[in-house]
């Protein structure tokens, strides 16, 4: 099987989504930002706080192209993670790629009570989601190869949409 990565803003759904596909298919799970803290030892607020958000899109980037040389992945993205023409490449070189979306009133009631939410420190309400959505949508839609909507859907009803689709399916 091709790469799944699951892309969209935080809180689309694509940890959930990606726990669930890896039990519906037998794949491996790599949850990007997991992994990110684990290798750097401290959490993605710390990064940024440290090091500053360039930092952590290299890191992003260095951990994409070592899941590139793997396959029958199901890959949970940084909601960043497509904002660099390099990570995109790598991505649609190697699987399929899904954009989960959810309006800002969803993302925001999935968020509003995270602490690890660098992008949102200090603006953790529906307006400024919905600007910083805006902002990215037309870069999501322009890489993504299928897009999924998760409002109101339970994760099997989600999976099955995206097994579905020829990109994806097994």
């Amino acid at each position: 099987m091709r790469n799944i990565y699951l892309i969209g803003f935080m809180g689309a759904g694509k940890s959930m989504i990606a726990r669930a596909l890896v039990k519906k298919t037998g794949a491996e799970s790599a949850e990007m930002d997991e992994l990110i803290e684990r290798q750097q030892g401290m959490a993605i607020t710390e990064i940024f706080q440290k090091y500053g958000e360039e930092h952590f899109r290299n890191l992003e980037t260095e951990l994409l192209r070592s899941l590139a040389e793997k396959t029958d992945l199901i890959v949970s993205c940084g909601g960043g993670s497509v904002l660099r023409d390099e990570n995109a490449a790598l991505m649609k070189e190697n699987g399929c790629i899904v954009l989960l979306t959810a309006a800002p009133e969803t993302i925001y009631e999935r968020v509003k009570d995270s602490k690890n939410r660098p992008v949102l420190n200090g603006n953790m309400n529906v307006a400024y989601i919905r600007e910083l959505m805006e902002k990215r949508r037309a870069r999501y839609e322009a890489v993504a190869d299928i897009r999924i909507a998760t409002d109101g859907k339970d994760a099997d009803t989600i999976c099955e949409e995206i097994l579905a689709q020829p990109c994806c399916g097994r």
